[in-house]
């Protein structure tokens, strides 16, 4: 089933043909004649007006209208106005608007098995009216179950947080995992007709029996990279300064003495408490 154009016509000139006609009736008073000499064409006469009327109809912005004639789509009228159409067609009403809903939280497991709460918000449009009415039960329903299930497939491929170097996660790199799915859905509900125009993640957190050990380990591994930094910043420190001692002959230090002011300045700035200085001197005899 593909969307087809339907065979309408501006709605504004049949309007004006019937109050014409019904005018013209009433105004040479050929209906008074019909009512005295032929009362039985009034039960022609009044159902084909009935039926003329049926025929127009309204589009509104960013919506369409579905024809069917006997059981057969004949077309869809997508320009908004007023139109006339085949009287015995159904005029169903489609909605064209962008619509967005947010998942409920799922609780799947991540790539390295991992128990993660996981939701996500999904912004589509319908682009195919003929394959959205026609070839799905409800394409609301249907987008809704097919991005649970994109979501849940998802999530079972990346991890929650890197291991290695560039490796895509799911906490790492969001415009990656939302490209991701995105993709993935739009497969899924291309027969819909429905367009995906974004997907992204909107809730992503451990699990609740988890949540504690991994914040402990993220706590740690915060804590380790900040020592290394400062081990690091350390080392170039004091390396700066006996160079600088040395280059302004301030001072001249052999190698025990450089171990000595090498132990004491790492004491002093790798430690997290408050150094106190001690002043050496020498007491003659």
């Amino acid at each position: 089933m593909t969307e087809k154009k339907a065979i309408c016509v501006q709605g504004l000139i049949p309007f004006i043909l019937l109050v014409l006609a019904i005018g013209a009736v009433i105004y040479t008073g050929k209906l008074s004649r019909i009512l005295e000499n032929a009362p039985f064409l009034l039960v022609l006469i009044v159902p084909l007006g009935i039926l003329w009327l049926k025929g127009l109809f309204i589009v509104s912005p960013n919506e369409g209208k579905i024809l069917t004639f006997f059981g057969k789509y004949t077309g869809t009228v997508r320009e908004p106005g007023f139109w006339f159409a085949n009287p015995f067609a159904s005029k169903d009403r489609i909605s064209l608007k962008i619509s967005n809903f947010q998942s409920p939280q799922l609780k799947v497991n991540d790539a390295h098995g991992n128990p993660i709460e996981i939701a996500c918000i999904v912004v589509w449009r319908v682009v195919d009216t003929a394959k959205a009415a026609f070839d799905v039960q409800d394409f609301n329903v249907f987008v809704h179950i097919q991005a649970e299930t994109a979501l849940r497939h998802l999530a079972s491929h990346y991890p929650y947080e890197p291991h290695e170097p560039g490796e895509v996660s799911l906490r790492g790199s969001p415009e990656k995992v939302g490209e991701t799915l995105q993709r993935e859905l739009q497969e899924r509900i291309q027969l819909a007709g429905i367009e995906i125009i974004e997907a992204q993640l909107s809730h992503l957190a451990y699990a609740p029996e988890i949540a504690q050990a991994m914040l402990r380990r993220q706590q740690a591994a915060a804590v380790i990279g900040a020592r290394q930094m400062i081990v690091e910043g350390a080392v170039s420190m004091v390396e700066m300064a006996l160079k600088k001692l040395e280059a302004d002959n301030v001072v001249h230090l052999d190698e025990k003495s450089k171990s000595v002011m090498v132990n004491n300045l790492m004491i002093a700035l790798v430690s997290e408490s408050h150094i106190q200085p001690v002043m050496a001197t020498s007491q003659s005899a």
